[in-house]
């Protein structure tokens, strides 16, 4: 006979952390330099002019302006960073 009730297998009742992906800074939107627009796996979202790319493929603003989304169809979708003066 067990020695012990069963109560569920102890293999359970672990999670992970989530990642909090997706878009941070939505087009329009006036963002200093520096800043994180986008966390992705892989490249979902395509680094347009005034945006870098980082060791994780998030996409951050290289100087401080007003986002923007561009869809290029086959291209892809890019986000850029208009410089305001």
């Amino acid at each position: 006979m067990a020695h012990k009730k069963g109560l569920g297998s102890s293999k359970n009742g672990r999670d992970s952390n989530a990642q909090r992906l997706g878009i941070k800074v939505f087009g329009g939107q006036l963002v200093p330099g520096g800043s994180i627009l986008v966390r992705q796996r892989g490249t979902r979202i395509k680094a347009g002019t005034n945006v870098g790319w980082g060791k994780d493929d998030s996409l951050f603003a290289k100087v401080t302006g007003v986002v923007e989304y561009r869809d290029r169809g086959r291209m892809g979708k890019f986000v850029s960073v208009k410089e305001v003066a």
